[in-house]
């Protein structure tokens, strides 16, 4: 073969080497999602009404409006980002419910709740601050700085809801597998919803974030009729009311700080709240730390209850048992407020843990000390075991009779008394605890 033709071979097969090569990228390039900009004033729902399924889009500066996703695997990121209220809110979401600045939704008849298409999946929202949304919700509806409905896998992270009336963030009507993490939602004096809301969803996991002055009648964190929802790692400051537990199966409550609280830290009840877990929780500053009512089953571990009128109520009402719990490792302590009847509707002061007429609670291995009543109260003490007095003869029942609890191994100090049982009731058992006072005197070991 002579030498130009050899050049000339090779070149040839160089040449078509080099044009595949560019095929094929060209080919992995167009598969690939991209990623777009907009800019202050610019419109964010055209944006993602451009964008195809996996898109990213980055938002600066300030925006007027209210959007909606409805595809599959948009991440809308704000890059110092600001979205307040446009003159006329018109997303899907906004014209049933209220202005919201950003929806998430899947296939769902707002109207009705039904789930009438396939979830969005794979949504991620981050980095904005939503503020000036003064308005709550219509009708029955509330409204929230971001809402996530009929959605799979969506993630709400690193945003800062600042003052609204409307709710922080909500994840409802059938979401699964809800991430909202490291958001940062302060509340207005006339807030008509919740910091965090999820409602009818499954697997939502609320972790690391901030809620703060939640006014009353509304809750830090809101979880209604749902499904294995996480709650973990919140610092949840100087609101009515901190994680609201209703009727949800499975829910997880874990080393959260709540402060400050206008009624109760920790709110669990609905018989269908089977299993609660409440995990190593800091708890402090309000009328009761933790009350559990018409609920049966769960365990209360490792919390760190201090500094509010009462630690610990597990109170049963007319028709609505409560029991079943395993209440362990816990710190109790300095339980010395006062609360008055003018205000909460009974005079309580000095109270640890109070099983008032519940059955079935083991309470073991807890430290209780320094729960002194600083007001008057009916009862007090580092355990009280009794019938509930506050609600005797009332329509709310207070007659049922404690059963079948176990108070073992718990260290006290400085309460008064360190237990205190009324009599009541039948197969109560208190053993092995290292006390020094208790009503009656025998029940100290």
């Amino acid at each position: 073969m002579n030498i130009t033709l050899q050049r000339t071979l090779v070149v040839g097969v160089l040449a078509g080497a080099i044009a595949l090569a560019l095929v094929l990228v060209a080919g992995v390039g167009s598969a690939s999602a991209d990623s777009s900009v907009v800019g202050p004033g610019e419109s964010i729902q055209k944006a993602i009404n451009a964008a195809d399924p996996g898109d990213t889009i980055v938002v600066r500066g300030l925006h007027r409006e209210d959007v909606a996703i409805r595809k599959d695997g948009i991440k809308l990121r704000g890059d110092d980002a600001v979205i307040e209220p446009p003159a006329r809110a018109d997303s899907p979401c906004s014209r049933t419910f209220g202005p919201e600045a950003i929806c998430i939704l899947g296939g769902l008849n707002l109207e009705t709740g039904e789930i009438t298409g396939p979830r969005v999946s794979d949504v991620s929202v981050s980095g904005f601050t939503i503020r000036g949304f003064q308005e709550g919700g219509k009708g029955e509806f509330k409204t929230f700085s971001i809402d996530v409905l009929a959605a799979r896998d969506a993630t709400v992270a690193g945003n800062r809801a600042i003052g609204n009336v409307a709710g922080g963030i909500g994840v409802t009507a059938g979401s699964i597998n809800t991430t909202v993490v490291n958001n940062d939602v302060i509340g207005n004096p006339k807030s008509s919803a919740s910091g965090v809301a999820v409602e009818f969803s499954s697997y939502t996991t609320v972790v690391k974030n901030v809620v703060r002055n939640i006014p009353e009648g509304e809750n830090a964190i809101d979880v209604n009729e749902a499904t294995n929802t996480t709650i973990a790692g919140n610092d949840l400051i100087g609101n009515w009311l901190g994680a609201f537990i209703v009727d949800s199966p499975g829910t997880k409550i874990l080393f959260n700080d709540m402060s400050r609280t206008g009624i109760v830290g920790t709110y669990v009840a609905g018989p269908k709240s089977q299993d609660a877990k409440v995990v190593g929780n800091n708890i402090s500053g309000g009328p009761w730390g933790i009350v559990v009512e018409d609920a049966h089953g769960g365990s209360l571990v490792g919390n760190n209850v201090h500094d509010n009128c009462a630690g610990m109520f597990f109170e049963d009402f007319a028709s609505q048992p409560v029991g079943g719990f395993e209440v362990k490792g816990n710190t109790v302590k300095n339980n010395t407020r006062s609360c008055r009847a003018a205000q909460f509707g009974i005079n309580f002061s000095g109270i640890g843990i109070a099983l008032l007429g519940a059955t079935d609670m083991e309470v073991t291995g807890n430290t209780l000390s320094g729960n002194v009543p600083s007001g008057p109260t009916r009862i007090s003490g580092g355990v009280v075991v009794s019938t509930d007095p506050y609600y005797r003869g009332t329509t709310f029942g207070g007659t049922t009779k404690p059963r079948n609890n176990s108070v073992t191994g718990n260290h006290f100090g400085r309460n008064r008394p360190d237990i205190f049982y009324d009599g009541s009731g039948s197969g109560n058992r208190f053993a092995g605890n290292f006390c020094d006072t208790s009503v009656p005197s025998r029940l100290c070991n």
